[in-house]
């Protein structure tokens, strides 16, 4: 209920959700009287992420991560590195009886974005494509790095060893590379199963298992979970056109829309109440110093990034003449770089007794951690619409060029089959007549639109759409009055309503 009361707040007053729902949790825990609060990290890992992961992969338009691999490759692996090494730097020179291996630790912990509210935004806003591909890519491949560094940074900081950096890379390599293929075999293993079914809930619920099947095996096996459900969804998604019905697409959207949003709105909120937790806890001149260098560290990674997007900015120049755009794109890459859920259950999933001299090592990462995540995803989460309006980047025309010969194309291939139809069922002429007619002037307006998008070809269809829409509520109307008065039962109201609402989704396409 909170959940659902804050994200229409910030829908009104045009906040990104997971920064409003950071900031309800945290008021909400601080009200006397509410008991503390503590998220079991496993929840995150096991239950929270895979989803997360495999649906953001699922739909990830490959064309895009291909073409943006490089830059995408870069900020994953080579930005999260620089970052948890910066960080592990700033640590041991502010943190007392900070260690090494858990300085890298907390580094690895906060240098993983969470690109949720940033892509929000940034789709809300209408900004290049190229930029929602790159942040969705990054927080596709981000974490395995990060999680990669920080689980061999806690192996030697619980064997009092010193991180060992040929050995880390190699582990890297052999996480990843296991990931891919555990993920591989399971997407394949997803679509075999798939092409099977035809009861569109069964498929669903498949649907809905199979991150968890490709994640579980792949930590099993002691390799990259966040990997595996990311391949899965890719290979899933590249495929996913050959093996679902529409029926099942329809319904399987709605279901993960409404998974997605439930996981993202609790796991914020849940970080706002675990701040209000810790806060209370904890000696309040302790927490204000900490709280200090979490500061210093949101500062640190702001920099860091924002030198890492001017070096892919400066790379880019040198084969590409749009110099302006490019670096306004970087300025907004480096400002997109909101830390979440994954630093929030990294930090949580600490071992409770870690070696450090003056103060409980884990308590001071929680501590810089829920800093770190409140500094830049408050701060960066409301400015980052008012540093793209400044830059005045809007949406470019590739997509919009691309679908518009897409529908003029398919509008082609219709008419043809039609007139190949017209043959071969002689006698339903009226029929034929009339879908000929229907398609003959959606080319026209595609054709208009395609010339001179904006024009009142526009505003024709759009009224065209408000007939239609009109129509089809004067048909629900008497559907209703008919089932009030007792003409007909309600499951015949649904089968009924169901085809109306198809057919405004399809008048809305």
């Amino acid at each position: 209920m909170i959940v659902a009361v804050l994200v229409t707040v910030a829908r009104w007053i045009r906040v990104p959700y997971p920064v409003l729902l950071l900031i309800g949790g945290l008021v909400v825990g601080l009200v006397p009287g509410i008991p503390p609060f503590e998220l079991d990290p496993e929840i995150v890992f096991l239950v929270v992420l895979p989803p997360l992961l495999y649906v953001s992969a699922f739909l990830t338009p490959i064309r895009d991560f291909r073409t943006n691999l490089k830059n995408i490759s870069s900020l994953a692996i080579g930005l999260v590195a620089a970052s948890a090494a910066v960080v592990a730097a700033l640590a041991m020179a502010l943190v007392p009886g900070m260690t090494w291996p858990l300085a890298v630790a907390l580094g690895a912990i906060v240098s993983p974005p969470d690109a949720v509210a940033a892509t929000a935004i940034a789709q809300r806003l209408a900004v290049p494509r190229r930029i929602v591909s790159i942040l969705e890519g990054e927080s596709l491949l981000n974490d395995a790095t990060a999680l990669t560094i920080y689980r061999a940074a806690v192996g030697a900081a619980a064997a009092a060893a010193a991180v060992s950096v040929i050995g880390s890379l190699a582990s890297f390599v052999f996480v990843a590379l296991g990931g891919i293929l555990v993920g591989l075999v399971i997407g394949w293993v997803a679509v075999w199963v798939r092409t099977r079914l035809t009861d569109t809930p069964v498929e669903i619920t498949v649907s809905l298992i199979t991150p968890y099947a490709a994640y579980l095996p792949a930590e099993l096996f002691g390799v990259s979970g966040v990997l595996a459900a990311v391949t899965a969804g890719l290979y899933i998604g590249r495929r996913s056109s050959e093996i679902m019905g529409s029926e099942a697409r329809l319904a399987g959207r709605a279901v993960w829309e409404s998974l997605v949003f439930l996981l993202n709105g609790v796991v914020f909120l849940s970080i706002g109440f675990q701040i209000s937790s810790i806060s209370r806890q904890m000696d309040r001149t302790t927490l204000l110093e900490l709280a200090a260098v979490g500061i210093l560290v949101s500062i640190a990674l702001v920099a860091v990034r924002a030198l890492w997007a001017l070096g892919i900015s400066l790379r880019e120049l040198l084969t590409d003449d749009r110099r302006h755009t490019r670096l306004r794109e970087s300025i907004v890459l480096s400002w997109a770089g909101m830390r979440g859920v994954v630093s929030l259950a990294a930090a949580l999933a600490l071992p409770i007794s870690l070696p450090s001299s003056t103060l409980p090592a884990r308590d001071a990462i929680i501590v810089i951690t829920f800093t770190v995540i409140l500094v830049t995803l408050v701060g960066q989460g409301l400015t980052l619409p008012l540093v793209i309006r400044g830059l005045g980047l809007g949406s470019d025309d590739d997509e919009g060029h691309e679908e518009s010969h897409a529908r003029q194309e398919l509008i082609q291939q219709a008419l043809q089959r039609i007139n190949e139809l017209e043959k071969k069922w002689p006698t339903h002429q009226p029929l034929i007549d009339q879908i000929r007619t229907s398609y003959q002037h959606r080319a026209e307006h595609e054709e208009q639109l395609h010339e001179a998008p904006g024009n009142e070809a526009e505003q024709e269809l759009v009224e065209h759409r408000q007939i239609r829409s009109d129509v089809i509520d004067a048909q629900r109307d008497a559907l209703r009055a008919m089932r009030d008065r007792g003409a007909i039962d309600d499951d015949v109201l649904r089968n009924i309503e169901r085809d109306l609402d198809l057919e405004e989704i399809r008048m809305e396409a």
